[in-house]
């Protein structure tokens, strides 16, 4: 007795084949061309006013801002009068000192500490004239043992880059 391969089985293969290179081939097609905002392809990031007695503050939190929105967004930098969109805000409040843990003993020690960054923000759409996202009293804080404030100050920089990803993306 001789095996042959029925009709229908060979018809399936051939149609699995061809559903697997037509994906393959609609996969070439695709690609991650970053978190970016429909219809921005250009930013100016305005200096945020610094209203804390910090003046290192204003300098780190615009880099900041130039990460999250050149860097993670993928927007190209422009002058203001030609950018798609604008970033503007200002640094509010800045705690360096917010105790968290304690040692207790005879003269309690403090063995964690934090710093709060309170910040106001808008990303505008100039071309509609219109706020795509603003967020009043944006507050990130990072954790710190003392006497390391700067890794702190770090730690909150980078979850003000988040949160600014999140809201302009959140637009969306």
């Amino acid at each position: 007795m001789r095996w042959t391969p029925r009709r229908s089985s060979i018809r399936r293969c051939g149609a699995a084949a061809g559903s697997a290179s037509g994906l393959a081939l609609a996969a070439c097609f695709y690609g991650f061309a970053g978190g970016g905002l429909p219809n921005i392809k250009t930013v100016a990031i305005l200096p945020f006013d610094n209203q804390t007695p910090e003046p290192a503050l204003t300098k780190e939190v615009n880099d900041a801002v130039l990460e999250a929105f050149q860097g993670r967004l993928g927007l190209r930098p422009a002058a203001e009068a030609n950018a798609d969109a604008v970033v503007r805000g200002r640094v509010v409040r800045y705690d360096s000192d917010v105790p968290l843990s304690f040692q207790p003993g005879q003269r309690p020690d403090v063995t964690r500490r934090q710093v709060q960054i309170t910040v106001d923000v808008e990303l505008f759409d100039q071309r509609d004239s219109k706020s795509l996202w603003q967020k009043q009293g944006l507050t990130v804080v990072g954790e710190y043992p003392p006497p390391q404030e700067a890794a702190g100050r770090k730690v909150a920089l980078q979850k003000l880059v988040n949160e600014l990803v999140d809201g302009a993306q959140s637009q969306w």
